[in-house]
């Protein structure tokens, strides 16, 4: 019978398997397509004020609904995830935004499109918390940093994939029909997924962390014996030292989040994701409809968009080799920095060549922080027992912010123009790097049972 903290212990001894990357996959691909579903937007938004159907304001409030079910969707993941389960969480979030976009390709009009989309963001935004605080939880500390950066390594494919089908599909079809098929396309491949992934094991460590052993046991046994055959040893002893003690079983209130060490948490992820959402859903979401409205041609504006969201993956690329050779917070408050200087150098460029450079390079810094941020630092910050709810609660207030953010980016591009609009977003990201300033904690190598004693104090 394995004692609470052995199944931490047990998990991180583990070399890196062929169970470790299916999980990999069956999470990886689910956010894959939620960014691919997520990403999107843009091209749809361009395409949508060239036939007539919407404008500044009303691409805002299709943005914001996205926000709203994104907050939504992150505080019922959490809830969810934690009570429930995560298997549970992560499938039920797949059903949610698969069928709602497949209903969008056949809107009638704007309002109700706008209304679906509000629905697909509560699918896609617990399909973010539950897939990046999840996976942590099957991955040994050692690695942890690395293999999170390789999941979101992976879902960060999805702006210039979404970019690109957008380029291909939907100038093929037309204003009228090319929209939708891009919500056929996330749709269908959400459901395929869903099929898939029932095979996605429970975390042992989530049943630990409510005492019920048996079943981390029956899980985690067969993990063992499936590597010890891979690998053709036996798998070496758990060392003492490396056994959390003292750890008892919590049950903790969601109010829990708002007090004591887990308050300073609270406040930090909060930031922390609210300098995420600020800088993706300000830059990447207007990028096309700003080059449409400066004389560029919505086709040759996603191809400029493509060129430049490249540097999503590249960017991720980078924070996989380098994620674990900085200390989590100081290498936040370097790239928030850094991104809010390059976001006014590029409003400044004229060039079209200069556009595409500056902004890849730009998009490059922003998703190495977007991957520190929502796979690595944010998962990791919280204990086992309410790692969904923290996570789940920090995105929701990242994203309530920018529910609002598109109107207010809608009126400064309108009254100021665009380098106004880079201003605002470099002096929001220079707040939130003065917070993770002050608030950040280090969990770099640390175990995940380890950061649970820090942040319940029992350090």
């Amino acid at each position: 019978m394995a004692k609470q903290n052995d199944i931490g212990a047990r998990m991180d001894r583990l070399p890196i398997s062929k169970w470790h990357q299916s999980v990999f996959w069956l999470i990886g691909i689910g956010i894959l397509i939620d960014g691919f579903d997520n990403y999107m937007g843009g091209a749809i938004l361009a395409q949508l004020i060239e036939n007539g159907w919407s404008n500044n304001y009303l691409n805002a409030a299709f943005t914001s609904a996205t926000m709203a079910g994104l907050f939504i969707g992150s505080i019922l993941a959490g809830l969810l995830g934690d009570h429930k389960g995560r298997k549970f969480a992560y499938q039920i979030n797949l059903l949610i935004f698969g069928i709602a976009s497949i209903a969008a390709a056949f809107a009638t009009d704007m309002v109700t499109l706008i209304i679906l989309r509000g629905i697909i963001g509560i699918g896609l935004g617990a399909e973010l918390v539950v897939g990046f605080a999840t996976f942590p939880e099957f991955i040994p500390s050692r690695v942890r940093g690395k293999w999170s950066a390789k999941l979101s390594l992976l879902a960060n494919f999805a702006p210039p994939i979404a970019t690109l089908t957008g380029l291909l599909v939907m100038p093929a079809l037309g204003s009228e029909l090319g929209w939708r098929a891009m919500f056929m396309i996330a749709g269908v491949a959400a459901l395929i997924l869903w099929v898939a992934r029932h095979g996605l094991p429970e975390s042992p460590r989530w049943f630990a962390s409510r005492g019920e052993l048996d079943k981390a046991e029956a899980i985690l046994s067969k993990v063992e014996q499936d590597i010890e055959k891979e690998i053709g040893a036996k798998l070496p002893p758990v060392m003492e030292a490396d056994i959390v003690g003292g750890q008892e079983v919590k049950s903790l209130p969601f109010s829990s989040l708002f007090k004591g060490n887990l308050l300073r948490r609270t406040i930090l992820g909060s930031f922390v994701l609210i300098g995420m959402n600020t800088a993706i859903y300000s830059i990447m979401t207007w990028i096309p409809t700003l080059f449409v409205q400066s004389g560029i041609t919505v086709t040759k504006s996603l191809l400029m968009t493509t060129i430049i969201l490249f540097g999503a993956p590249f960017g991720v690329f980078v924070a996989t080799k380098i994620i674990d050779k900085f200390p989590r917070k100081w290498l936040a408050v370097g790239l928030l920095v850094t991104i809010a200087i390059l976001g006014y150098i590029y409003a400044l460029q004229s060039s079209e060549i200069f556009i595409m450079i500056i902004g890849f390079i730009l998009i490059t810094v922003l998703y190495i922080y977007v991957c520190l941020s929502s796979a690595v630092y944010i998962p990791e910050i919280w204990p086992t027992e309410v790692r969904l709810r923290g996570s789940g609660f920090c995105n929701a207030v990242g994203r309530v912010v920018t529910i609002f953010t598109p109107y207010g980016i809608a009126w400064v591009l309108t009254q100021f123009g665009q380098v106004a609009v880079f201003v605002t977003i470099g002096s929001v990201l220079g707040v939130v790097a003065l917070v993770v300033a002050i608030l950040g904690v280090e969990t770099r190598f640390k175990s995940m049972e380890e950061i649970g004693r820090e942040a319940f104090g029992e350090d």
